[in-house]
């Protein structure tokens, strides 16, 4: 017998099974080939979800429950083989929330790593741990794990980000935790750009101390992300499989930006198209600029900005840009590189 068959079944086998049943056991040989598989086994499927009706959806919502009433006004994006479990990916959640003019998402905390990354409107603003940053289209913005945090917009038009939570990790583990503050907003303490200004200049405060395994900046800026990746095109050295991709850092250590999520940001050029890639961690991607498409397992999906698809664990993605592209990503790469189990394969591979 090998990995990928099962033994035959016997009414003397079948009566052996019905009584260890009976005593909380079960019989590794009838299950070894579901469980450990040649190559990763996942209900996952890829998936793209349009902008435009998700925007409408949000802003129907917007009339029927406030963003203090919901905690978080968010609508989670289910991957179609994922119904019903929160889940975009096997081991990541994401949602889309809206914050409308005036309103105040109200303050608390978990124990679950927190991305968000602004898709539309601007100048709303996220506040953690005492300091509060202007969120703008593009930026990416970290709610470490068990920190304090709300959302408020004071501008005159609605705010959309989408949210990317490691909580069926934490659940996996059954390690989530959670309270609120009991006050819609918390005490500011420290001066806008206070982090970015101390550890996002290729420095550090002299003393500083290590107090967490986040980056301590909080927001990283699309508008610097944009320049950098404009700079660097220019070297004209283009990854066949990516174009050129970078990755979010913890400037302290140049790790990962968060503990279990890594976040990434990649440029397209126009009529640029990637070299086949497959890898274990699967990958939520949103658009950021440009129009193009994406192959995934042979399944092609067009996109065009603020377009959101997701690629499941080692399915074969290809990606071909119309016009200039970026894209924003994230995945579990990080926790799944600390346990030494990602693996990656390039080209027909």
């Amino acid at each position: 017998m090998s990995l990928t068959e099962k033994p035959q079944s016997s009414p003397e086998r079948e009566a052996y099974y019905e009584k260890i049943a009976r005593q909380d056991f079960s019989a590794l040989w009838n299950v070894l080939s579901d469980i450990i598989t040649p190559t990763p086994r996942s209900a996952c499927q890829p998936h793209l979800w349009e902008f435009g009706p998700a925007k409408q959806l949000l802003m129907e919502a917007g009339e029927l429950i406030t963003a203090k009433e919901a905690e978080r006004r968010v609508l989670i994006l289910e991957n179609p083989g994922l119904r019903g479990q929160s889940r975009i990916t096997t081991s990541l959640y994401a949602g889309l929330q809206l914050v409308m003019p005036g309103e105040v998402a109200p303050a608390h905390r978990h124990s679950q790593s927190a991305l968000r990354f602004v898709m539309d409107g601007g100048g709303a603003c996220t506040a953690v741990n005492g300091e509060r940053t202007l969120m703008q289209e593009g930026d990416f913005v970290i709610t470490p794990p068990w920190t304090w945090h709300d959302h408020g917009n004071e501008s005159d038009t609605p705010m959309i980000w989408m949210d990317g939570l490691d909580i069926p990790m934490l659940s996996l583990f059954d390690a989530s935790f959670a309270e609120g503050l009991g006050e819609d907003t918390q005490a500011i303490t420290k001066p806008t750009g206070d982090s970015l200004a101390r550890y996002g200049a290729n420095m550090l405060p002299v003393d500083y101390e290590k107090k967490g395994l986040a980056s301590p900046i909080f927001n990283y800026p699309y508008a610097r992300t944009r320049e950098a990746l404009e700079t660097m095109r220019q070297r004209d050295e283009w990854d066949p499989c990516h174009g050129l991709k970078m990755r979010y850092i913890n400037p302290v250590d140049g790790g990962s930006a968060m503990p279990t999520i890594a976040p990434f940001v990649q440029l397209l050029p126009k009529g640029f198209k990637t070299a086949g890639y497959r890898s274990t961690d699967a990958t939520v991607f949103s658009v950021v600029e440009g129009t193009g498409r994406t192959s995934i397992g042979g399944k092609t999906f067009e996109w065009k900005p603020k377009d959101i698809f997701v690629v499941p664990s080692w399915q074969e993605v290809v990606h071909e840009a119309d016009a200039d592209a970026v894209l924003f990503s994230y995945s579990d790469r990080v926790a799944q590189q600390k346990l030494g189990i990602w693996r990656e394969a390039r080209g027909d591979h």
